[in-house]
C-alpha cells in the first residue's frame, strides 16, 4: 500500500472513531437530559414555559462534550411578576448551571432563515409542555 493510500485509510479510521465519539456523547448527553426530567420540569413551571424543545447537535447525534452548547427552542407564558427579560436570562442560566455548559435560548416564531428553520426542525426533541 502506498503512502497515499496508507494516509487515506488513517484517515477514514480517524472519521469513524470521531463519528463514533460523537453519537456515544450525544447518547449520554441525551441520557442527562432525560435524568433530569423533573428539574427541567420545574424551571418550566418556574419562568412559566408554554413548550421547550432541544434541537442542534445534542439531539442530532453530534454532540462534541469538549465544544457542543444546548441549542433550546422556547415558548413564554406571560409570567406575573417577572418580566420577559427575566424569564428569557432565568431560564437559560438555570439550564447552565442544572447541565453545566453554555446554553442557547431560541425563541419560538424568532427564526425566519429558511436553513436555520430546516436544520433545527429535523433536530427537535420536545422536553416540556404545559
Amino acid at each position: 500500500m502506498g503512502a497515499r493510500s496508507a494516509l487515506v485509510v488513517e484517515r477514514g479510521e480517524w472519521c469513524r472513531a470521531r463519528i463514533a465519539a460523537m453519537v456515544a456523547s450525544t447518547e449520554a448527553i441525551q441520557a442527562q437530559i432525560d435524568a433530569r426530567r423533573d428539574e427541567i420540569a420545574r424551571l418550566c413551571t418556574q419562568f412559566s414555559v408554554r413548550r421547550l424543545e432541544l434541537f442542534g447537535s445534542a439531539s442530532a447525534g453530534a454532540f462534541d462534550p469538549a465544544r457542543s452548547d444546548l441549542d433550546f427552542l422556547v415558548e413564554f407564558d406571560s409570567a406575573p411578576g417577572m418580566t420577559p427579560f427575566e424569564q428569557y436570562f432565568g431560564l437559560k442560566e438555570s439550564l447552565e448551571a442544572l447541565f453545566g455548559r453554555a446554553s442557547d435560548l431560541v425563541m419560538a416564531g424568532a427564526p425566519q432563515n429558511p436553513y436555520f428553520l430546516g436544520t433545527m426542525n429535523k433536530s427537535r426533541r420536545l422536553l416540556y409542555a404545559a
